[in-house]
């Protein structure tokens, strides 16, 4: 599938798997790896990340790989670490991986001078460059820096400290003299008393640091200072049988001289009670090991012989450890005395007790054995033997019965409490002994011209044992702490930068862990309160405190009873004897045996005062603290002194310390728990990236910056190597210029408001760039001038460009406003005189027919002159009427025409008149002649009759065709006043309909802001899921790592929870198929979304042929009640899809002809064509823009899987569509099933031609044709190369994988065409030729139709 492209795939052993995608379900992946002989692999989309092309290339920064996930970081690690390349960064970030092998030159004074002063990223990654970034920082920032080292024991983080501190003094500490020495010897002298042999570290700190070296004004060391937290006293009395105590204890044993190890009466460890229960073997080379005496041997160093490790030598230490100490200012006297205690530490552990026989008082008494390790102990401590051995089995109790002080009472102690009390006693003096060595590197190193510091932490990583204590607790405090100022520091305060600084990269989710700080160090209910609380009552119980614990906190996330550990041991603890924290970086269990007893720093006052009155300068010293309540007591009671309530202060002080410097960050990893050299366990290391947060950092840098320096910074640190012509511009625009000058690629920087951001590893090559060679930089400094030239010259045309166009707008404006006027101002004249110029122009019109009135009046002799009168009388009225109709400006219409018929009135009349006059005339003189001929007068008149009734025949026809013309232009402007009226009321509607569509709009968007919120908490409660069930992961993963070094079982979680996590999917494993190992979870996580729960979680199915594809059926398909498919428009229900494989629903799709069974596998098929289009999109190439099957602005506007809001937009756009009649699709019958409505789209679009180059982008129409609400055909026509042509059911992978009503273009203004507009377009394109080819492959029912293909 999807061109067989390569993929990881999650692996138990491997951590991930190269292989290619099998098939994809709507929640899961099947991959099936590069060797056909392994079992395919089931997991979820969010488990599968795509392959690089060139999987077998490494590089420097992980950020530039094409794909940033963990499985190519994984990847990356294992290519690098197999080439002895243990440095990779990630963005600023460096992950050092342990060697466990000596790696020749990658230390040595060439590798110093050569990553002295060059940018990171600029040389291959190394640990000295980190603390080269840090003096630069220091030194351009102006501010003090830090360090953090951080990693589980045995990953190398103090071997990183002391490289740090190394480059450091060497580079800039030449000057100090005998300080860079100490400085740099400080750590093994530290080492010797604080570090000691794990299971899992040979050279395990016990103890956390943070080196502060200081430097002066002109940045030179001028000194340093050592901050310590919590040394392990436990390990002084009692270690694993695999575990070592403190180095200190064996190097006397191995390397003290004879005559040292004679007055200090010290022989082989196993004969040291404090020794022996533990590893007493020493660490030797093979010419050390030669100068070892017999009685320096123990029983299984003889057994088995020596330890071996690179870095350690017992014999040969301790003389680098007593120099160390000369080299402090410890003078012979003092280190005599500090041999002595250490040595007086070793003889009391072989102090031992039992119950006297004759005493009835329950006390103890040391034993008769014990008498020389009692008188050896005093001598080397400096105490009186007898009081020593009164203090140790009894302890002084104050009361007071009247008097003001009271009486003393000497109250004796069981043997267990004498014991208790003698190792409280080696405790105290070791731990009082480590903090004088501390103060005396510190007084060595003094600091007074200091002016800025870099500082360098080292403590212990995260801690898990099969029995985990109080040490192990304030370990994982501090560990929570810090993770938590990492992603405050690197997530949380980067995103907001980003936001402030307007860059708009997304928000990258990461898990807070405040909760699990707030459980712990909560005031009142935090587990230090509670334990506080505990050791001050007068009979403190572990059981009691447990219980308050978990009383307390009883429905908190982070804490749970022992018996719900993933591992089995832990599940035998009762509830009131630990607890289980789950930790950032997975769940711990706790045995709270000896929390209060831990808790307690403070001693017997027998026993302090008889180490006060000590003969040993020395010892008493490092206990006269000058504080006076420590060494009373109140009333009888014990004196405390809170151990977790000192952790915290000192805690609180190094985080403000952390937070007001710039900080780096070295993450160290473990490749192994074997811990031998070229061994890379995959699932180990991911756990630790994990952890350490590198995926949140990968997802961050994926689209983020994270180098910056301000413009100023930027301008003054190139400054000077600009002309003056250059360097006097303003910073923005110098930036500006010199990045353009460059040709760098606009993809790999940004500017912000204040800030100029770069993506990882490119400030380097600006840097390297501009350090480069006299003759570059003249270069440069010329493409810098010529482009300021081309930009203002660019400036100036802009300018004169968009001058002209406004010349040109402005021409063309006017040049239609003159149009526009004159139509205007005609349109107004013609309805102002156009009536009266048509009533003048009939009234001239008129003067033709005065022609035959004034030939009558010149016919008559009688009354000529009084019928010409009349005529002239008849013209005069005319002319009266015209200039009365010219003069009067608002004249109505109907008194135009009264004008008009009273003047056709009087012309009629005075025809008439003139005809009459002119007849009586003619019968005056006719009388005369008709005397004489009658007839021919008779024959005249008949004559002239005749033709006045023709005339007037004629006159009456004119008159009723000027009113017929009359009552035509009278129908006229009826009809036109109707269209005008109709319009008025169509324009009416329209503003109606338009007020009606903003109004559903409105609703619209007040749904869609409910919609929002919605989402917003389901996302949120998604967010709580997803981090819950990663935190399951870890615990169970933490609890197999755990399993495997001491053999003990962890419980599967199929007995307790039957869920399956999205992070380790395994759906219906088939034949031959692998299965992951799952997690358990909480069932009530899931119980809040029915439609989650048919996500998240596959149900065991008894019935062999519920869910299996049609090939693995014999019945007919009958809906399911438990696993049914959803369907949110049909609402029906049938078997369980998801169980298909893509090919089996791709054959359905196109060969079925049932309608409820081809909806629901349509609906199967496009889920799961999103859902792996979504993590195409989320696992795309770095600074690639994904390639959808649609244009963006369709992915923009799409609609969320909301699908009654999709249902109901549908229906109104379907309705209004049918409305207006804009589709009218007369759905037909194929094969008795109902074809659905064709609707076509057509969109632009425009995206980039290469990714690269962002501005350069192609630009064309994207075409769609949608059979219902499913995609059937896709189009995109570019003008410069031939269109795109996809079909549904050939090429589903690359097609718009969304729903028509999801898209949104049916509310999309003039997005839809006609349907033969696009299948003009298709058949132009060679669309017609397509189909046929591919015509018993397409799955649209409409174009099976057209294309005459019935399926049975």
């Amino acid at each position: 599938m999807d061109e067989g492209r390569e993929v990881w795939a999650p692996d138990p052993n491997d951590g991930y798997k190269l292989g290619r995608i099998k098939d994809i379900k709507s929640d899961a992946i099947t991959v099936q790896p590069l060797n056909p002989n392994e079992k395919p692999i089931i997991a979820g989309y969010d488990q599968v990340f795509p392959c690089e092309e060139y999987r077998d290339k490494d590089v420097d920064d992980n950020c530039a790989l094409m794909f940033l996930n963990e499985a190519t970081l994984l990847n990356n690690l294992r290519l690098r670490y197999m080439k002895n390349a243990i440095y990779t960064y990630v963005a600023n970030i460096l992950i050092a991986i342990n060697p466990y092998m000596e790696l020749q030159k990658l230390y040595s004074k060439d590798t110093i001078k050569a990553y002295m002063g060059r940018s990171l990223g600029s040389m291959p990654p190394h640990v000295f460059a980190i603390a080269d970034k840090g003096y630069r920082d220091m030194k351009v920032l102006k501010e003090s820096q830090s360090i953090i080292v951080s990693g589980e024991s045995g990953a190398g983080k103090t071997e990183s400290t002391k490289y740090i501190l190394k480059y450091l003094t060497e580079c800039w500490g030449t000057h100090a003299g005998p300080i860079e020495q100490r400085i740099v010897e400080s750590n093994p002298l530290l080492e010797a008393f604080g570090n000691a042999k794990t299971m899992r570290n040979n050279n395990s700190s016990r103890f956390g640091k943070f080196v502060e070296i200081h430097f002066d004004a002109k940045f030179q060391v001028c000194g340093g200072h050592i901050s310590h937290y919590l040394l392990e006293k436990s390990r002084i009395c009692v270690q694993n049988e695999e575990e070592r105590n403190y180095h200190i204890f064996y190097r006397l044993c191995a390397g003290a001289p004879a005559n040292l190890r004679q007055q200090l009466r010290l022989t082989s460890p196993d004969q040291f009670h404090y020794l022996r229960r533990g590893c007493t073997q020493y660490f030797c080379r093979k010419e050390t090991e030669k100068s070892l005496n017999q009685n320096q041997k123990s029983q299984q160093f003889l057994k088995r012989g020596c330890l071996r490790d690179i870095t350690i030598d017992d014999v040969s230490d301790f003389q680098l450890t007593d120099v160390a100490m000369t080299h402090m200012g410890i003078t012979n006297e003092e280190k005599f005395s500090i041999y002595s205690i250490i040595a007086g530490v070793l003889h009391l552990g072989n102090i031992t007790f039992e119950d006297p026989q004759d005493d009835t008082t329950g006390g103890c008494q040391v034993t008769s054995e014990s008498t020389e390790s009692l008188k050896l102990t005093s001598h080397l401590l400096g105490c009186d033997e007898e009081g020593l051995r009164e203090s140790l089995v009894s302890r002084i109790m104050q009361t007071s019965h009247g008097t003001r002080r009271g009486s003393a009472i000497m109250v004796p102690l069981k043997m267990s409490e004498a014991q208790n009390a003698r190792d409280a006693l080696a405790k105290a003096v070791y731990a009082r002994l480590f903090d004088y060595i501390v103060s005396r590197v510190n007084q060595s190193l003094p600091f007074t011209s200091s002016k800025s510091y870099i500082g360098v932490l080292d403590i212990a990583g995260f801690e898990y044992f099969q029995m985990n204590s109080f040490e192990q607790f304030c370990i994982n405090y501090c560990n929570e702490k810090l993770q938590q100022f990492f992603n405050e520091r690197i997530l949380k305060e980067e995103q907001a930068l980003y936001e402030k600084e307007g860059l708009k990269v997304k928000k990258i989710h990461y898990v807070d862990n405040q909760d699990c700080i707030d459980l712990i160090e909560g005031k009142g209910v935090g587990i230090f309160d509670i334990l506080d609380e505990e050791n001050k009552l007068p009979r403190p119980a572990t059981e009691h405190f447990t219980a308050e614990v978990h009383k307390k906190n009883k429905d908190h996330y982070r804490l749970s009873i022992p018996r719900k550990s993933k591992l089995k041991m832990h599940r035998e603890i009762r509830d009131d004897e630990g607890f289980l924290i789950r930790h950032f970086a997975g769940a711990v269990c706790y045995h709270t045996g000896q929390f209060i007893e831990k808790n307690n720093d403070a001693l017997h006052t027998s026993l302090e005062v008889l180490v006060l009155k000590s003969k040993s300068q020395l010892l008493k010293q490092i206990f006269d603290t000058g504080d006076q309540q420590t060494t009373g007591q109140v009333q009888g009671k014990l004196n405390f002194i809170s151990v977790g309530n000192k952790f915290r202060s000192q805690l609180s002080l190094l985080m403000e310390k952390l937070r007001s410097t710039g900080t780096s960050f070295i993450r160290c990893i473990k490749p192994n728990s074997k811990m031998i050299d070229h061994l890379f366990e995959g699932t180990q290391i991911l756990t630790q990236l994990q952890c350490s947060g590198m995926p949140s950092v990968l997802d961050l840098m994926h689209q983020g910056f994270p180098s910056r320096t301000q413009f100023a910074e930027l301008y003054a640190m190139y400054k000077h190597y600009m002309p003056p012509n250059i360097a006097r511009l303003d910073p923005r625009l110098f930036c500006k210029a010199l990045f353009k000058a460059l040709g760098l690629n606009e993809n790999d920087f940004k500017f912000g408001l204040t800030k100029v951001f770069f993506r990882p590893g490119k400030f380097a090559e600006f840097d390297q760039i501009m350090k480069s060679d006299p003759e570059h930089l003249a270069l440069l400094i010329q493409k810098v001038q010529k482009w300021l030239l081309q930009m203002r010259w660019r400036k100036c045309q802009w300018c004169a460009l968009s001058v002209i166009k406004l010349k040109n707008k402005i021409e063309y404006r006017k040049r239609f406003f003159t149009t526009i006027q004159s139509c205007i101002r005609t349109w107004r004249l013609k309805r102002e005189y156009g009536p009266r110029i048509k009533c003048m122009t009939k009234i001239r019109m008129l003067h033709q027919q005065l022609e035959p009135m004034q030939r009558l009046a010149g016919q008559l002799k009688k009354d000529k002159e009084q019928a010409q009168a009349k005529v002239a009388a008849l013209i005069g009225e005319m002319n009266v009427m015209i200039d009365k109709i010219q003069k009067t400006k608002h004249v109505s219409q109907s008194e135009i025409d009264r004008f008009y018929d009273n003047l056709m009135r009087m012309m009629d009349g005075t025809l008439l008149r003139l005809q009459e006059m002119v007849n009586e005339e003619r019968v005056a003189e006719e009388q005369e002649k008709l005397r004489k001929i009658q007839d021919e007068m008779e024959k005249e008149r008949k004559k002239k009759e005749e033709e006045e009734r023709t005339r007037r025949a004629e006159e009456e026809k004119k008159r009723q065709e000027e009113e017929e013309r009359r009552r035509k232009e009278e129908e006229k402007r009826r009809r036109e006043e109707e269209e005008r009226r109709q319009k008025a009321e169509l324009e009416e509607r329209r503003k109606k309909e338009e007020e009606m569509r903003k109004k559903m709009e409105e609703e619209e968007k007040v749904h869609a802001e409910v919609m929002k919120k919605q989402r917003e908490i389901e996302e949120a409660a998604r967010l709580l899921q997803q981090q819950r069930m990663e935190q399951e992961r870890k615990d169970r993963e933490l609890a197999l790592r755990l399993a495997a070094e001491d053999q003990s079982l962890v419980e599967d979680p199929s007995r307790y929870d039957y869920s399956v996590s999205r992070r380790r999917t395994v759906h219906n494993k088939a034949p031959g198929q692998r299965i992951l190992p799952l997690p358990s979870g909480n069932m009530n996580l899931f119980n809040s979304s029915p439609q989650l729960n048919s996500q998240m979680m596959i149900q065991q199915q008894s019935s062999p042929i519920y869910g299996q594809p049609p090939s693995a059926m014999t019945s007919p398909l009958t809906p399911g009640n438990d696993f049914a498919a959803f369907d949110p428009f049909g609402k029906q229900k049938f078997a369980d899809l998801s169980k298909w494989q893509y090919a089996e629903l791709r054959d359905t799709i196109n060969t079925s002809c049932d309608v409820e069974l081809l909806e629901a596998c349509r609906q199967e098929f496009q889920r799961r064509l999103r859902v792996y289009n979504e993590w195409r999109m989320k696992n795309k190439k770095a600074n690639d823009p994904f390639d959808h099957g649609a244009p963006e602005s369709v992915m923009e506007m799409a609609l969320p899987d909301d699908f009654a809001l999709i249902e109901r937009l549908s229906n109104a756009n379907s309705a209004s569509n049918n409305a207006n009649q804009l589709n009218p699709f007369v759905a037909g019958k194929v094969t008795g099933a109902q074809v659905e409505e064709q609707r076509y789209f057509r969109i632009p679009f425009s995206r980039p031609v290469d990714p690269f180059q962002p501005n350069n982008v192609v630009t064309g129409w994207w075409l769609a044709h949608f059979d219902g609400k499913w995609i059937a055909r896709q189009m995109e026509i570019y003008p410069n190369r031939p269109a795109v042509l996809l079909v549904a059911g050939v090429d589903d992978m690359k097609m718009c994988e969304m729903t028509l009503p999801q898209t949104g273009l049916t509310v999309k203004q003039n997005a839809e065409i006609l349907e033969q507009e696009f299948e003009q377009e298709w058949n132009r394109n060679g669309g017609a030729a397509m189909l046929q080819v591919r015509r018993n492959q397409v799955s649209s029912k409409y174009l099976q139709m057209k294309l005459g293909v019935v399926r049975n």
